[in-house]
């Protein structure tokens, strides 16, 4: 039985030929020739018995029957290739235009006369992988690069692309941190944490551990935060469109706690010395005794020393702050010095 041509996919390409086109039908086993109109097909593969993939040689402007030829005959011409006039494609758009110097960025490419495409660079580096979708639409692979723009150029049998404006895709470098200050807040978060590194401008998102912070972007070197509410240590990590950075160490602390105060009096007239005992005190950063500042000494996470200042006779409010808040207070009574 001869075969026969049901249909083709694509029906039409340019006339410098080169189009791959998939030739659906019956009885393909076994074909000696694939024809487009009078000139055999560049190359053609029976990958079935139902179908042939062939490459368009260069013809005229006009359509041509597209036969198989066998050991049992000719296919019927009925089906028609039409060459059409050779025009090279456009990029009129890249999306996203920017992605990350590692490469691995998806991209959509838009424009015209895409069909048939053999190759997308980005600047001079082939694209890591491509597909077209149809003739005004690619998705395309970005390869690593350097930091910067190239022009994203499409190649098919009708030319390659113009580098426009519009065409043009950006290579972020990867942000960097390099420190965090403080290092150290309160579990209930609320505070404001400053970031500093390299490539921080355009940042997408700012972590504490898997929770986003909020953030302002102050330049490429600084981005301030504020971290939400969270406890232990936690890596800070930011994503700008160059990808995810190395990460920071940040801890959240608990409010501290005064228990007692020892010794609870003193007199007055003067700088009483006294221990502070409670909990989580180690990263104190004040001391005040009725809500005057005063010096301090840290012993450990549980003990403290602290000067209670001259006053007026009476009780005292004496609490502590640390990177974790401020403790309640505890009382010191101020004595009347005696009298003779």
């Amino acid at each position: 039985m001869p075969p026969v041509v049901s249909f083709i996919n694509p029906a039409q390409g340019p006339v410098s030929g080169g189009t791959a086109v998939i030739i659906t039908g019956t009885s393909f086993t076994g074909a000696t020739a694939v024809r487009f109109g009078a000139a055999n097909a560049v190359s053609y593969t029976v990958t079935s018995a139902t179908q042939i993939n062939a490459i368009t040689p260069a013809g005229s402007i006009g359509s041509v029957p597209v036969r198989v030829i066998s050991p049992s005959g000719t296919s019927n011409a009925t089906v028609t290739f039409t060459y059409t006039a050779s025009f090279p494609p456009t990029v009129t758009g890249v999306s996203p235009s920017s992605g990350s110097t590692s490469g691995g960025t998806v991209v959509t490419l838009t424009g015209t006369n895409f069909s048939g495409a053999t190759q997308v660079r980005f600047g001079l580096a082939n694209a890591s992988s491509f597909n077209v979708l149809s003739s005004t639409q690619i998705t395309a692979v970005s390869p690593a690069g350097s930091s910067g723009t190239v022009p994203v150029t499409v190649t098919t049998p009708g030319g390659t692309s113009a580098a426009v404006p519009a065409s043009y895709f950006f290579y972020v470098p990867v942000p960097v941190l390099t420190a965090i200050s403080p290092s150290a807040g309160p579990a209930a978060g609320g505070n404001t944490v400053t970031l500093t590194g390299q490539n921080l401008l355009g940042a997408t998102d700012v972590r504490f551990g898997a929770v986003l912070a909020s953030y302002n972007v102050v330049s490429s070197t600084e981005i301030s935060a504020g971290p939400p509410a969270g406890s232990g240590v936690v890596a800070v990590t930011v994503t700008t469109p160059g990808g995810s950075s190395n990460s920071l160490t940040y801890a959240y602390v608990s409010a501290p706690t005064l228990i007692s105060v020892t010794p609870s009096s003193g007199p007055a007239s003067g700088v009483t010395v006294v221990t502070l005992n409670g909990t989580g005190l180690t990263t104190a950063t004040a001391v005040k005794a009725g809500g005057v500042t005063t010096s301090f000494t840290v012993l450990s996470d549980t003990q403290m020393t602290a000067a209670i200042p001259a006053g007026a006779v009476g009780d005292v409010a004496v609490q502590v702050t640390t990177v974790g808040g401020t403790s309640g207070a505890v009382t010191f009574h101020r004595l009347a010095a005696p009298e003779i």
